[in-house]
């Protein structure tokens, strides 16, 4: 496929997203298209995923142990899913398991309690993580942090000095794929073969890196091997509320399941139990079916598409926002090369080390007040604040230990004045120069105070809101009233 055929291939990509056109309210008056730049928190769906769910709901029934057709329908289903996301990461379910949850941030927990870590076990994790990659690691061992440089890319050379610091007791290694703060892309492979020689596993959470780039697990015997991989659908393009764990079998079977009940059990007596296998023993109660089906069907969705056409598109259009933002005065651009300040020096955007996440402030506006702006005079859907990236962006930010603890003050006596933040746009593979257009237009005029609202700040919440009348009307657009037949 050439690169005029990729693009149209992503021209219609595009045209199939839902609520790709919709129109919202804006504080000039006017109805304008919705430009959603909130990717890396959530992605809309596509209409051949929403019509694979309808066409799936035919036949919808709980999955295994029933005799009807359509319970076998549905088990079949749910198998063949479980097969085509172990297909997606090329995982080998001859020693490794897909287990089903609701999230990354479940799958992740899950790992954390399942995994048999020693008593004086350490967890490396690294000063860029979610808090989904952070704290779970906390309850259960000893955790260090491996360093991040200036321009909040990964420290290597840290990492191999925590893993020397450590020697011996190092049981894991948990490393994000992808940056949600910055879109710095890690080296998964170059880590896990760090973790391995030191006699480590490393698990990967990739819920910024599945819906952007391919990820190999790689076979057992390979040093780069990948131990665990979590990721969740609503990242995706497949927002019904599925997770999933990747990994090996061997490691994730203890005494019990995690959580136990309907499912985890082949017999119960009164007084003792024969747990089920994996992935059943820790998939408990009824599972998210059409949810496993709709992010199966996006992963072959996006490998019909083809992930060199993706990356060549999200990386063309996050090399044009990069260039067109540095120019404005006044905007910073964190996660880059140069640190410091704003630069008309086209920036480093390599499709192999970063992702399209755009994160900023401009000049001396409260993060908070920006992102307001260009949802309500561009009707531009970003994200602000630490993205659950707390320590990751207090760091960048140059937050002292002190300034950190006298913040944690404010907010126990509910008062987000002063709370720190970044403002974040997004790319998914549906977006379009036009909408990076949008995005920096709005931004010029944001940065040259030639904004339309006087905006009011709510110290408890931490939001701006335009005075006046100005309102969304939200109950107006969408009310969970079904239809009464």
């Amino acid at each position: 496929m050439n690169p005029q055929e990729r693009a149209e291939l992503l021209e219609r990509f595009r045209n199939e997203l839902v609520g790709l056109d919709v129109q919202v309210p804006v504080l000039s008056g006017e109805q304008r298209r919705y430009v959603n730049l909130d990717n890396a928190s959530s992605t809309p769906t596509f209409r051949p995923v929403l019509e694979k769910v309808n066409e799936f709901l035919e036949y919808y029934s709980n999955v295994h142990r029933g005799t009807g057709f359509k319970s076998q329908m549905a088990s079949e289903v749910f198998d063949e899913a479980r097969r085509t996301v172990a297909r997606f990461v090329k995982a080998d379910l001859e020693h490794d398991t897909v287990i089903f949850t609701r999230n990354t941030t479940e799958a992740l927990n899950k790992l954390s309690r399942l995994y048999p870590f020693r008593p004086d076990g350490v967890v490396l994790t690294t000063l860029m993580e979610h808090s989904s990659n952070e704290l779970p690691w906390r309850r259960v061992a000893r955790v260090d942090h491996i360093a991040i440089h200036p321009d909040g890319s990964l420290d290597l050379e840290d990492c191999e000095a925590k893993l020397k610091k450590h020697k011996g007791k190092v049981d894991m290694v948990a490393v994000t794929g992808a940056a949600n703060a910055t879109g710095w892309v890690n080296p998964i492979h170059k880590l896990a073969r760090l973790a391995h020689e030191a006699g480590a596993r490393i698990a990967i959470d990739a819920a910024q890196l599945a819906a952007h780039r391919p990820i190999d697990a790689r076979p057992k015997d390979d040093p780069e091997h990948l131990d665990f991989i979590a990721f969740s659908a609503h990242k995706m393009y497949a927002p019904y509320g599925v997770g999933v764990l990747v990994g090996d079998r061997s490691a994730l079977t203890r005494d019990e399941p995690e959580i136990v009940g309907g499912g985890t059990v082949d017999l119960m007596t009164e007084d003792s139990v024969l747990w089920r296998g994996l992935p059943d023993r820790e998939e408990a109660g009824t599972p998210d079916t059409v949810g496993v089906v709709a992010l199966a069907t996006t992963i072959k969705l996006l490998e019909s598409i083809g992930w060199e056409a993706i990356t060549e598109h999200e990386d063309a259009l996050a090399s044009y926002a990069l260039d067109r933002m540095a120019k404005i005065p006044g905007l910073r651009i964190f996660g880059k090369k140069e640190s410091g300040h704003s630069t008309t020096r086209p920036l480093d955007h390599s499709i192999s080390s970063r992702l399209g996440v755009l994160s900023f402030n401009v000049a001396d506006l409260p993060h908070a007040l920006v992102a307001a702006i260009l949802s309500c005079e561009g009707a531009i859907g970003v994200r602000n604040g630490c993205f659950c990236a707390h320590p990751y962006v207090l760091c960048m930010l140059g937050f002292s230990r002190k300034q950190a603890d006298d913040l944690m003050e404010d907010l126990r006596n509910k008062d987000r004045s002063h709370a720190p933040g970044l403002v974040r746009a997004s790319i998914g593979a549906y977006n379009s120069k036009e909408d990076i257009d949008a995005l920096a237009d709005c931004l010029e005029m944001v940065a040259g105070g030639k904004y339309l609202g006087k905006y009011s700040f709510n110290r408890r919440t931490g939001a701006y809101t335009p005075e006046g009348n100005f309102s969304f009307n939200l109950n107006q657009r969408f009310s969970l009233t079904p239809r009464i037949p």
